[in-house]
C-alpha cells in the first residue's frame, strides 16, 4: 500500500490511454515539473523529491507511464515507442493547461525525456536527467549495435529476440527480482550483464545493502504483481523503432540541462554529452543506479540549486 503521505492518484485520459498520476502542489500552478520514472519502477520512486519540490514552489506531476501501475497497458508492442510515450507527456501538459514544463527523468524515464525534448522542444523548458545520459543516435540501430557488442544474452537484446521469456520469469519471481535488484551501489556490473535480470529473479540471496524498507519495497512488488512486466519491457522492444523515428529530428538539445550521475552506476557516461546538449551541467554523486532513492538529500540539493540558478538567469 502506498503511504498516506504520498499524493493520492487520479486517472487522467491522455493520448488514447489513461495514466495514473500523482500530483502535489497545485497551489503552485504556473511552475510545473514532471517526474518520469524508469524501469522497473513506479511514480513512488520520486517519494523523496515530491515534498521538497512542492516546498520550493513547484506544481509536481508524477505519472505512472503507460505499462506501469494502474495506467493503461496497451497490447500492441508499437504502442510503447517514443512517439507514444512522449505524446502521453504532451497530452498531460495539455490536461493541466501548461504550454511547457521542466521534465525530470531517471533511467528509461530519462530516455523518454530526451526523446520528448527532441520531438516536442517547445513543450520542455528545462531538462534534468539522472543516470542515463543523452544517447547519441549513431549510424546503426541501437539494438543491432548492442547485439554485436554485447551478445544475444544482453538483457536489452534478450527482451527483443525472445519475446515473453523474461516477462514470464520476472512475473513468476516478482518479489525476489525486485528485492535483489533494488540494492545500493548497483549490483549489476559491466561488461558481463548477460542474463543479469533473469539471474536476479532466480537468486536466493541478494547482494548489497537494501535500497528501501520492506514497506517501500512492497509498493513496487504489489504494483508489478498486478501489472506484470510485459508493458514495461515493451519500451525496450521499441529501441530500433525509436532509432528510425528520430532519423529526421534535430539531434541537439537546446534547453538548459542537468545530468546527475552515480559514481558507482553501471550505466556508461556519454562521451559526447556537451556536443549534443551544449547547455548541460553535470553532477556526480557517490551512489549506484537508483540515484534519487539512494541519495535523496544530495539529489534534491543538486536539483534545487540548479533550478535556482536557472531561475536567476
Amino acid at each position: 500500500m502506498i503511504p498516506s503521505d504520498f499524493p493520492k492518484p487520479v486517472r487522467i485520459p491522455v493520448n488514447g490511454v489513461e495514466l495514473e498520476v500523482f500530483e502535489a502542489g497545485r497551489r503552485n500552478a504556473g511552475k510545473p515539473i514532471v517526474l518520469c520514472h524508469g524501469w522497473p519502477e513506479h511514480a513512488f520512486s520520486w517519494r523523496h523529491q515530491v515534498p521538497v519540490l512542492v516546498a520550493a514552489g513547484y506544481h509536481v506531476i508524477v505519472p505512472n507511464q503507460r505499462g506501469y501501475g494502474n495506467s493503461s497497458r496497451p497490447t500492441e508492442v508499437t504502442a510503447y515507442d517514443i512517439e507514444h510515450l512522449s505524446g502521453d507527456l504532451v497530452a498531460l501538459l495539455d490536461h493541466y493547461g501548461y504550454e511547457d514544463a521542466t521534465f525530470v527523468g531517471h533511467d528509461w524515464g530519462a530516455m523518454v525525456v530526451w526523446g520528448l525534448t527532441l520531438l516536442h522542444p517547445n513543450r520542455v523548458n528545462k531538462v534534468i536527467n539522472l543516470s542515463l545520459p543523452y544517447q547519441e543516435r549513431g549510424e546503426r540501430p541501437w539494438l543491432e549495435f548492442m547485439e554485436e557488442m554485447l551478445g544475444g544474452d544482453f538483457y536489452f537484446v534478450h527482451f527483443n529476440r525472445r519475446p515473453g521469456v523474461a516477462d514470464a520469469i520476472l512475473e513468476e519471481n516478482t518479489f525476489r527480482f525486485l528485492r535483489n535488484l533494488y540494492r545500493k551501489s548497483e549490483p549489476l556490473k559491466e561488461p558481463e550483464p548477460g542474463m543479469a535480470m533473469i539471474n536476479l529473479a532466480r537468486a536466493e540471496t541478494p547482494l548489497g545493502e537494501p535500497l528501501m524498507s520492506d514497506s517501500e519495497l512492497a509498493v513496487f512488488v504489489s504494483a508489478f504483481e498486478k501489472s506484470g512486466f510485459t508493458g514495461s519491457i515493451n519500451w525496450y522492444r521499441n529501441l530500433d523503432r525509436n532509432w528510425h523515428l528520430l532519423a529526421d529530428v534535430n539531434p541537439i538539445i537546446q534547453q538548459p540541462a542537468l545530468m546527475i550521475y552515480g559514481d558507482r552506476d553501471a550505466v556508461q557516461r556519454a562521451e559526447n554529452l556537451t556536443k549534443f546538449v551544449p547547455k548541460v551541467e553535470m553532477v556526480d554523486l557517490d551512489c549506484g543506479h537508483w540515484i534519487q532513492q539512494e541519495r535523496p538529500h544530495e539529489a534534491n540539493q543538486a536539483i534545487l540549486s540548479w533550478l535556482e540558478r536557472q531561475d536567476a538567469t
